[in-house]
């Protein structure tokens, strides 16, 4: 009885942490189509924002309509921000213009305008019409800025203060303004001309005297944002000096908002996840949720291309289409070769893609990290070389073929390693994302190199 009692505690913890379980989508699902209101007010209305676009995501498109149909005026516009792109598409077409419009006006900025950038452009002018007046000024002002800008990222909504002002000065100005952010971190000094020249961090603020200057006890400003930075970049910043905000100036170096970490984990999430994902041939975001037409799509392009260097590889087999009909193991081996090539490249690849986005790999260090994937590639191929070498010798009857595909698994691993280095690093000088082309020119590089290698040695050797 004990043993039960704690895994059903076991299981209510978890489903405290992860509330939108497939019990309860389903659960959901039910009580939608019979239209059991209450049971499915009890099922959602208690979810957090952020679980409730979880809960969007997971039922079917019909449910989720209906869902939203439901939840009318009741669906909180922290919902909205907290949905992938596909869904909140589908989501956007059911709000009309005004209830968009009273959203985007009750959200900072740059969520406001992560909801316009997923509306089809007929529909963005009318539903900034709808947004309030002062609301809709700051939101035009950031879709000027460049897509993916730290013009896009930033909020308006921010506490600059002259150095002049004593920490009195601050408190009483935080309780009796109207205007405060939501949330705020730090405390700006800004100049007579709007520039910031120094920040004053709140736990710090709060254990200062009254009396004290703010010139006194401010941090100089060492890092500000130009608002036209790749978003990418910032990033990097917040990740590297581990910031917690930084002031976002304009050309003449003024003061036109602030970014804060929860903006710049959103960013990394999205940032890691596009990577990831054009590291595997598919598009730049996730098709999980898209229709099948636009997925097949997507993946067609590196499909077509793959095909392409696919026919490359298999150009060179048949160069050496003699060679195996005189020995037909090679036709078992070839892909062993290959196999581990491409392994060995992607590993390699996988890590320098990364280390070029982190600016870990840089000019300064390239030529010790070539080296040093050489010097694993041939320790490796080595040690490979070793075990395929006695196993292919004993199975075939053949020292000679050991010897061969020993020889050429050695070769690939040095290539695949070299190629999974110097790829990225050639990319990135050439201004293209490693993360989209290199890995369909790794497997070419190593398909090619290894049949060539195991081949070639074969014809030269054995025959």
């Amino acid at each position: 009885m004990s043993e039960i009692n704690a895994n059903i505690d076991a299981q209510s913890a978890v489903d405290d942490v992860y509330p939108v379980n497939p019990g309860r989508v389903r659960a959901v699902e039910t009580a939608l189509m019979e239209e059991r209101w209450p049971d499915l007010q009890a099922l959602v209305m208690a979810l957090h924002a952020a679980d409730l676009a979880d809960l969007l995501g997971l039922v079917d498109d019909e449910n989720r309509r209906r869902l939203v149909a439901w939840l009318g005026p009741d669906l909180k516009p922290e919902v909205l921000i907290e949905l992938e792109e596909p869904i909140l598409e589908s989501v956007l077409e059911q709000l009309s213009a005004r209830d968009l419009g009273q959203a985007i006006g009750e959200l900072d900025t740059d969520d406001g305008l992560y909801i316009l950038e997923n509306l089809p452009e007929a529909r963005v002018e009318e539903v900034l019409d709808a947004v309030p007046a002062l609301d809709r000024l700051a939101v035009q002002e950031g879709l000027a800025f460049p897509e993916d800008s730290a013009g896009r990222l930033m909020q308006r909504d921010y506490i600059a203060v002259p150095a002049y002002w004593t920490v009195g000065h601050i408190i009483d100005y935080c309780r009796d303004s109207a205007d405060l952010p939501d949330e705020f971190y730090e405390i700006f000094i800004v100049d007579p001309r709007q520039r910031p020249v120094g920040s004053i961090p709140l736990y710090q603020l709060m254990r200062a005297k009254r009396p004290v200057m703010v010139r006194n006890i401010m941090q100089p400003e060492a890092r500000v944002v130009p608002v036209t930075m790749d978003q990418e970049e910032v990033a990097y910043l917040f990740q590297q000096y581990h910031m917690a905000s930084a002031p976002v100036v304009d050309e003449a170096g003024r003061m036109v908002g602030v970014i804060t970490f929860d903006d710049i984990a959103e960013v990394i999430r999205e940032e890691t996840e596009e990577d990831l994902l054009r590291l595997g041939g598919v598009a730049g975001e996730t098709d999980i949720a898209h229709s099948v037409t636009r997925t097949t799509r997507t993946r067609f392009t590196w499909l077509l291309i793959n095909l392409l260097t696919a026919i490359l590889a298999s150009i060179v087999i048949a160069f050496f289409d003699a060679t195996i009909e005189e020995i037909v193991a090679l036709a078992v081996l070839m892909p062993i070769v290959a196999s581990m090539g491409g392994n060995a490249g992607t590993q390699t690849l996988t890590v320098a893609v990364r280390a070029l986005a982190m600016h870990d790999l840089t000019a300064a260090n390239a030529m010790r990290m070539v080296r040093k994937e050489v010097q694993v590639g041939c320790i490796n191929g080595v040690v490979f070389a070793v075990l395929i070498g006695v196993v292919a010798g004993l199975w075939f009857q053949s020292a000679g073929l050991g010897l061969v595909i020993a020889a050429a698994m050695v070769i690939n691993l040095i290539v695949a390693g070299l190629s999974g280095i110097v790829i990225p690093l050639v990319l990135d000088r050439l201004k293209i994302d490693p993360a989209v082309a290199a890995s369909v020119f790794l497997t070419t590089v190593t398909d090619v190199v290894g049949f060539f290698a195991f081949l070639g040695l074969a014809a030269l050797l054995l025959l």
